[in-house]
């Protein structure tokens, strides 16, 4: 599927996840002065990771995360880190449990959420228990 904009998610034939995709595809390509349709697309994207996950919790729930990862993300470009804060927690929260590089990365990006809010404390703790994880096996 070309993911050209966020009708894209609504072709027929489009898988859910593939719709997800496709909304996240929108959202992280959109540059952050084209006004709301980049959150709209990654809104939407959480509110469909979060009926899949739902449903599916152990397939659908790391998508779930990468759809708050993205958002988290894109409200702290556009200098929003309070609201991206709750967003990169849920994140951290959903991938405790299986650990790995999704871990990483969602801790990675509370970390960069609570610098850009001065709390350079939690930042530093959140990073080091990043770097504490162990590497993935070969």
């Amino acid at each position: 599927m070309t993911r050209n904009g966020p009708d894209d998610a609504t072709r027929r034939g489009t898988s859910a996840v593939a719709a997800i995709e496709g909304l996240l595809a929108f959202a992280t390509n959109r540059p952050r002065w084209a006004g709301g349709s980049a959150l709209h697309s990654a809104s939407e994207a959480i509110a469909r990771s979060r009926a899949l996950a739902a449903q599916s919790p152990g397939e659908h729930t790391p998508l779930l995360a990468r759809c708050l990862r993205t958002t988290a993300r894109l409200l702290l470009v556009r200098g929003r880190a309070t609201e991206a804060l709750p967003l990169a927690q849920e994140a951290v929260a959903l991938t405790r449990a299986a650990g790995g590089a999704a871990l990483s990365m969602s801790l990675r990006r509370l970390a960069e959420v609570q610098e850009a809010l001065h709390r350079f404390s939690d930042a530093a703790a959140t990073l080091a228990e990043a770097d504490d994880l162990p590497p993935p096996p070969d």
